[in-house]
């Protein structure tokens, strides 16, 4: 590993994480699993105190999306097009209009965007 990912690994590593799966039986790596209805699951989530809920993965974007469980929205654009890959928020039933509440030039030429659904 890379020393400069050091920081985000210390982090992500002590992170509480949530995996969402109707097929693991277990997870490790400081995990819990979540299984059943994923609408109440996320909403009794973001009723415990901290400081919010990342998200990772494009079917679990998605699927939030679609119940309208996300606040925020955090894309960062890297200078590469891979030309593969899974779309992001492919098969949406509706579009969403966002509102741009951030955005961060990083030194690697990276751009963060932060944004918010419109209510």
């Amino acid at each position: 590993m890379e020393p400069w990912m050091d920081p985000f690994a210390r982090a992500i590593d002590m992170a509480r994480k949530y995996v969402v799966s109707s097929t693991l039986d277990r997870v490790d790596w400081n995990a819990e699993l979540v299984r059943g209805d994923l609408g109440k699951a996320v909403q009794e989530l973001k009723r415990e105190s901290g400081k919010g809920l990342y998200v990772a993965g494009v079917k679990l974007a998605l699927a939030l999306t679609e119940l309208g469980l996300i606040d925020e929205y955090e894309f960062v654009v890297h200078p590469r097009l891979a030309g593969h890959g899974p779309t992001l928020f492919a098969g949406l039933s509706k579009h969403i209009d966002l509102e741009l509440v951030s955005r961060l030039e990083l030194g690697s030429g990276a751009v963060a965007l932060r944004y918010e659904p419109r209510r």
